[in-house]
């Protein structure tokens, strides 16, 4: 019993130190520690390790993309610089293209325009010519109505009795001189 007691006026709250636990705790809690950093570096370590190694292989790659990229947009946006000083000039050239093919235009336009004007004048003249042909000619055939309807009465009115005689009498004559 006197076990017993020695075992129970013992308080197990109470070490030998403040800080530092009994011995046996120190020596099994160290060699465990050991044993399980040991199979930690044996056998973890390798695959950290090749973690570690992926990980700054992956960094690396996406620098080295970013990088190509970069340098993709820069060639890109020179590309697109010199493409915008093309393309003004490229306006320029196709605005005095535009102004040229206007005024070939306008020119052609011109003379088409003209070439019309003197075949609607030389129809016109034409017409007026036709024109004064015809009303000469209706003038001539009224006046050639009238003269034959005149006559008859002039040469009625200015006869007498004894030109008319004569008139008559020559008239015969030449008809019994044909026969």
């Amino acid at each position: 019993m006197r076990w017993i007691t020695l075992l129970a006026s013992e308080d197990p709250t109470v070490t030998h130190h403040w800080l530092l636990p009994e011995t046996p705790e120190i020596i099994y809690g160290g060699l465990a520690s050991l044993i399980v950093v040991s199979a930690l570096v044996k056998f973890a370590g390798p695959s950290i390790k090749k973690g570690f190694v992926g990980r700054t292989e992956r960094i690396q790659k996406e620098i080295d993309d970013a990088a190509s990229a970069k340098s993709r947009a820069e060639d890109d946006a020179r590309g697109i610089r010199s493409a915008l000083g093309d393309v003004a000039s490229e306006r320029a050239r196709m605005l005095q293209e535009a102004d040229r093919q206007a005024e070939a235009l306008l020119a052609e336009g011109r003379a088409r325009i003209a070439a019309e004007v003197a075949d609607l004048e030389a129809k016109a003249e034409a017409d007026i010519a036709a024109a004064r042909g015809r009303s000469a000619d209706e003038l001539r055939s009224q006046i050639a109505v009238l003269a034959s309807r005149a006559t008859p009465i002039v040469v009625e009115a200015s006869l007498t009795d004894a030109a008319r005689k004569d008139l008559v009498e020559s008239f015969i004559s030449g008809v019994g001189a044909a026969r």
